[in-house]
């Protein structure tokens, strides 16, 4: 049985999103709070269905320490869950995602009626340009933006590794930026393939004030990720091997390139 539960748990989560996706698809020519209210629902039947089929429970710490007013939450980024449990979390968030996702069929016409923020991560200096000036207009609605600041998911303990996007995000909104640890990856694999009993721990950091040069601001959120991250997963018992591995060099450093 415990074999069967990773394909198991993912049939559900299709079965889902295609039943959920039709049944909604009227939110789609209304306005977008409807297909908020959607999202929300299907990441609370998501994690529901993880927690009965693969035995993993959440635990989420530091709520409180969001300030009143659009935030840039900055999240560590180690498995799909990430994704899910924000809806769960904060009021009418927008997601900056990689621009393929749009062309998924069901997911990408939900993304784009809930004012996702697609980013095409090949185009260099104009994407980021469009993609601020996109974050601007959600912090205008009064939204919150979610952004994954290492580009891709990471395995449990390693360092952080700063990518411009948030950077560009932090500089440009002026609104305070909170880092996120978490410990999903130890219990739900980057490939969705390996579901480990137990708890999924989610802290929120202290703000980041708004104001910092690019090299102080990246320092901070790289130091917040880290020790956060490791003191979770320190308390999971888990101590991996890239634990004492040196920080990249473009996050050390915090270059032109940052």
């Amino acid at each position: 049985m415990t074999a069967l539960r990773p394909a198991l748990f993912m049939s559900f989560v299709a079965l889902l999103t295609l039943l959920m996706g039709i049944v909604f698809a009227p939110t789609l020519l209304m306005g977008r709070r409807h297909a908020q209210g959607g999202l929300r629902l299907w990441s609370r039947l998501v994690l529901l269905g993880l927690r009965a089929i693969c035995g993993v429970r959440h635990e989420i710490r530091g709520l409180d320490r969001l300030p009143a007013g659009p935030v840039l939450i900055a999240s560590k980024h180690m498995s799909m869950w990430d994704t899910v449990i924000f809806p769960c979390l904060l009021s009418d968030p927008a997601f900056i995602l990689k621009k393929e996702l749009m062309a998924i069929p069901i997911y990408g016409w939900y993304a784009g009626k809930l004012g996702m923020i697609p980013i095409d991560r090949a185009g260099h200096m104009s994407a980021l340009k469009a993609m601020v000036r996109e974050a601007r207009g959600r912090v205008a609605e009064g939204r919150s933006i979610v952004i994954f600041p290492e580009g891709t998911r990471v395995p449990p303990g390693a360092p952080a590794d700063i990518k411009p996007g948030v950077v560009a995000l932090y500089r440009e909104l002026g609104i305070p930026c909170v880092p996120v640890a978490l410990t999903s990856g130890l219990h739900w694999s980057a490939d969705s393939r390996r579901f480990t009993p137990g708890t999924i721990r989610l802290s929120f950091g202290a703000p980041i004030a708004p104001g910092l040069a690019r090299k102080p601001f990246t320092e901070a959120l790289a130091d917040a990720l880290d020790t956060g991250t490791s003191a979770l997963l320190a308390e999971a018992g888990h101590a991996p091997a890239t634990a004492a591995a040196p920080r990249p060099k473009a996050v050390a450093e915090a270059d032109g390139s940052q």
